[in-house]
């Protein structure tokens, strides 16, 4: 059976933050709020858009409106890859991994239909075997039952895959799940929440090479 290896999309796929904070920061404007600079907004994402926007709301002292999570969804499919690009040696690293017979998947706790518009929009789509949003199935990130359906989805098997993400909901889903991790430091999640993973890569494409270490030998 083939190798797997799960990826998380904000944060260790692409920099998606810039389009995420324009997007929240209308948002915000529309409310007559104050926007936020995009560090700020790299610190609230993570786990997913209702998360998102309670601590953007939360950091303005008010609770978001009934549209709030439906208009920003909304503008941001329409507006998710006008800034937002993978981090160098992504599309190559990938392209490889495929050629050497891996599965790739993507889970993430963004929307699935902002993630395959954003993976469509830059060309990245069709090297996935699944992709697992955090709206795909009853649960998402840090639970394991998201990693694993993901997983399945791809075609793979817990102990021929390894999981890279830059959150600690990475780590702990890949723990629950009885699957490798490999925290990306390149991402947004500070050092600390590298804590429980089996490696921690400085890139993507040494993400790659340690993710072929971990599975040297395996199946």
């Amino acid at each position: 059976m083939a190798r797997t290896l799960l990826l998380d999309l904000d944060g260790t796929l692409v920099n998606s933050v810039p389009d995420l904070a324009a997007a929240l920061d209308r948002l915000m404007v529309s409310r007559g709020l104050a926007p936020f600079t995009e560090p700020e907004v790299a610190l609230m994402v993570g786990d997913g858009v209702a998360k998102l926007i309670e601590r953007a709301f939360a950091a303005r002292s008010r609770i978001p409106d009934d549209t709030a999570i439906a208009d920003y969804s909304a503008d941001y499919a329409e507006h998710a890859a006008v800034a937002t690009r993978p981090y160098p040696g992504v599309a190559e690293t990938l392209h490889a991994l495929a050629g050497e017979g891996w599965k790739l998947a993507v889970c993430t706790n963004k929307p699935e239909r902002a993630a395959r518009i954003l993976l469509g929009a830059l060309g990245l789509a069709p090297l996935f075997a699944a992709i697992g949003g955090g709206d795909s199935f009853p649960v998402r990130k840090p639970d394991p039952a998201h990693l694993l359906a993901t997983l399945r989805a791809a075609g793979g098997v817990p102990e021929l895959a390894v999981m890279s993400g830059d959150h600690a909901n990475d780590v702990a889903a890949a723990r629950g799940a009885g699957v490798k991790c490999i925290f990306a430091a390149w991402g947004y999640g500070p050092p600390a929440m590298a804590e429980g993973a089996n490696a921690v890569a400085p890139d993507f494409p040494q993400m790659a090479r340690i993710a072929r270490q971990l599975l040297q030998g395996a199946g």
